[in-house]
This record gives structure tokens, sequence and C-alpha cells, in this order.
């Protein structure tokens, strides 16, 4: 079977890798279901704490392979939506524990929009994001017709989809639309240790913040009141937060754990 997704574990950080580079790490079904497939092992692991998504080669993903989509023999457009790109940003915003797009080079299409639905998003000073769908007659879609106006503003997120516009790191943190950019030389090393950070903090409670902010995006603040109720007793329940607070209260660095 091709590998099309490189795995490995170090430490708490789950390092996914997408590993197209000659075709600029454009999805295919085997590429889209393998990453499924470890996304799923990154949930039910509790040894890992954080992900961490990046691209082989010069671009982060370049979104869909198009030979697969005219090919006869091909999932169709139904199935690539439903059985690729839907089930793979929906495990990303559910998981249990923080996700890191590391946005080596560019990012374009669903790559660039399976990029923004990862709770931190962070590039290289090369790269851009590009919704470029219209180009060939599409509409944006792995969540990006959600994800881009609640990053960036309706009338931004509507021209950058109609118009397919370029937009470069630093550009696209000015925006709002990523967390922060670093020049290429620095970018591994600064992204990988803010993934590693991320590992040894207390997961649990990262996990509940991911469930508030997602859950704001279709509820009143009302109803988000109550709910970060709810949420911050599971929080205060936890082992890392008694060892926070006994940390905090002993001047010392806490020793987080994920329970």
């Amino acid at each position: 079977m091709e590998t099309s997704i490189l795995f490995e574990q170090v430490g708490g950080v789950a390092r996914l890798q997408l590993n197209r580079p000659d075709k600029y790490n454009a999805f295919n079904r085997p590429m889209a279901l393998q990453l499924q497939q470890y996304l799923d092992e990154c949930e039910h692991n509790s040894s890992i704490r954080a992900v961490y998504l990046v691209g082989a080669g010069k671009a982060f993903c370049s979104g869909q392979d198009l030979a697969e989509v005219v090919d006869p023999q091909g999932p169709g457009m139904n199935r690539i939506l439903s059985e690729h790109y839907n089930p793979i940003v929906s495990r990303i915003t559910r998981l249990n524990k923080p996700v890191v797009a590391a946005v080596n080079g560019v990012a374009a299409g669903a790559g660039a929009n399976i990029a923004l639905a990862c709770d931190i998003v962070v590039a290289a000073e090369s790269a851009a994001f590009i919704q470029a769908f219209s180009a060939i007659g599409l509409i944006p879609d792995s969540g990006g017709t959600f994800t881009l106006p609640r990053l960036v503003g309706w009338q931004k997120a509507s021209a950058l989809m109609m118009l397919g516009d370029k937009v470069p790191a630093a550009e696209a943190e000015r925006l709002g639309m990523i967390y922060k950019w670093w020049p290429d030389a620095e970018f591994a090393q600064q992204s990988w240790a803010l993934a590693e950070r991320l590992s040894q903090m207390p997961t649990q409670g990262l996990a509940l913040t991911k469930t508030a902010l997602r859950w704001s995006a279709s509820h009143t603040f009302k109803e988000q009141l109550e709910n970060e109720d709810k949420l911050q007793q599971r929080a205060a329940a936890t082992a890392d937060f008694k060892e926070g607070v006994a940390a905090f209260l002993e001047k010392r660095k806490p020793v987080f754990k994920g329970e």
C-alpha cells in the first residue's frame, strides 16, 4: 500500500506528514483514508497529547489530486467529500487533543481548509494559502465556508474564495487566519517546539477548551455560559488541575500528565 502519510510518535507528539511530495501532497483516496486512520489512533492513544500535521517537500498540501476526480474508475466527487474530506476535518475538530497545522509551503483548496480546521495554524514565511476552487468552477469545501469567514470576516472570505487570491503567510497572520509565521530557516524547529509545549500541558483542559470554542460557533451567549459551567466542572475534576494548583502554591513548575 502507498505510504502517503508518514506517522511517528516523538514523546507526547504524533507527527503526521503528508507524503506525496511529487504531487505537492495532493490528496487521493489512499492518502485520505490513511490520514483518517492515524487521526483515530491519535484519538485513542492516551500517550499522544498533541498532533503535528506537516507536508513533505515544498508544499503543505495542494488539495485534491484532480487526476482521481476525472478517473472514470475513481470515487467520484460525492464520495471524495463524504468519505475523504468531511471525515478528516470532522476528526480534527473533534479530536480530544490539540492539532497543530505546520504549513511548510503552499496550502491550496482542501489543503488550505484542512489546515484552517486545526486548532493552531502556523506557517513558514514562504508558505501561502489559496482558496483555489473557483478556478475550476467548484465551491470551497472541507469546512472552508464555515471556518474562513469566522477567521477573517465575511467580506474578506467571500473575496478570497471567489477570486482565489494567494495569501502569503505574513498577510494570513495579519488577517487572523493563522496564529504565527516564522522565517523558513526557523520554521521546523519553532513549530515543533510549539507542539511539544502543547504536549506537556493539561491535555484534558486543552480538549475541553477546544470543545468550548467549537460549541460557541452555534450557540447563544447564555447557552455558552451554561456550557462553560459544565466543562469547567469536568476540568476541575482532573488530576492536572490539582497538580497545577499545587505547583502554583508551592512555587514550582507543574508536571502535567494529561490526566
